[in-house]
């Protein structure tokens, strides 16, 4: 049994296990991440190696980390949440360990998991959307993570839906993910809340009087209550949702889309809205097959089965799937 190590770095935490060649997780790490400071960062992955490593006969490491990753699998050019530029993570973590060592964009890597051993099994065309504090994205195009020419496809969230629109903090304004994430989701409910307070009664309630201090989670809680503030929230990012993946239907044609990510824990209260956009606006509706949509699988640990595997797949330029029938 071919063992190896899936770690995902976020701005917050580092998340780590041993996976098998079936995607089946065999032990797990957790780690908060020192997010201003790239070498104890580094010292932190390097760590939480060694000791899975005393325990475990792995064979190679995948790292999913939280940014910009170049061409050559090794080197993070920019993480908006943490400390790396042109850090040469790969390297290091191979250096401190002595372990061959990838590293992959987190949502490429989520992607990637869910793509083989999740909701996306079974496919060769598959667009796979994290959505979180922002929106993640991977793409499968025949059977192959596609990276783009320098390594830096598939930024979903950065889209441009609205021009003119809210200020991103990539510099830009009216992408995707300031209208259909967990911080838009947020943003929407704290608008209600202090616009017509008397709508948002029980998400005021749960947040303790304060609409400044309502969270994703309390919108959550009230959805699945039947709060009818919190079910407008869910249908408008669910709307916004279905409009991104309606654009991205007509130039990818996806076998699939898959919605993993914090955000679609809520369920159908966010995939139904995202599917009855997606089939208004999709492109020649009615006389084109439209494309499935659903929920990840593997849940938060996508990243580290898809980085896993990438590490197992490490001397392949590009690793395919192997097309395996969904019962």
């Amino acid at each position: 049994m071919a063992l190896t190590i899936g770690i995902d770095v976020g701005g917050t935490k580092v998340a780590a296990g041993v996976v098998d060649e079936h995607g089946t997780l065999h032990a797990r790490l957790r780690r908060a991440t020192p997010s201003d400071d790239p070498a104890r960062t580094e010292d932190v992955v390097a760590d939480v190696v060694r000791e899975l490593r005393a325990a475990h006969d792995v064979c190679a490491v995948g790292i999913g980390a939280a940014g910009f990753v170049a061409s050559d699998r090794r080197t993070v050019l920019f993480a908006p949440n943490l400390a790396w530029r042109g850090e040469p993570l790969g390297a290091a973590v191979e250096a401190a360990c002595g372990l061959p060592t990838v590293v992959e964009n987190d949502a490429n890597a989520a992607a990637w998991g869910e793509a083989r051993f999740g909701a996306g099994r079974g496919t060769r065309t598959a667009i796979v959307l994290t959505v979180g504090t922002g929106i993640g994205g991977g793409l499968i195009i025949d059977g192959a993570l596609h990276r783009g020419s320098s390594g830096l496809a598939a930024e979903l969230g950065h889209l441009n839906v609205e021009p003119h629109g809210r200020r991103c903090g990539c510099g830009n304004h009216g992408c995707w993910e300031r209208y259909a994430s967990g911080r838009a989701l947020v943003r929407e409910a704290q608008e209600i809340a202090s616009v017509s307070p008397a709508l948002a009664g029980r998400l005021l309630e749960l947040a303790g009087g304060r609409a400044e201090q309502i969270t994703g989670h309390h919108v959550t809680t009230a959805a699945r209550e039947g709060d009818a503030a919190a079910l407008e929230c869910f249908r408008t990012i669910g709307t916004w949702l279905g409009h991104g993946m309606a654009d991205l239907a007509a130039f990818l044609d996806p076998e699939v889309f898959v919605l993993g990510g914090g955000v679609c824990e809520a369920g159908e209260l966010l995939r139904g809205p995202a599917v009855a956009t997606f089939a208004q606006r999709l492109t020649g509706r009615g006389h084109r097959p439209a494309a499935p949509v659903r929920l990840a699988e593997l849940g938060p640990d996508a990243g580290i089965v898809g980085a896993a595997d990438l590490a197992r797949h490490r001397t392949d330029d590009t690793p395919r799937l192997e097309v395996v029938a969904v019962a």
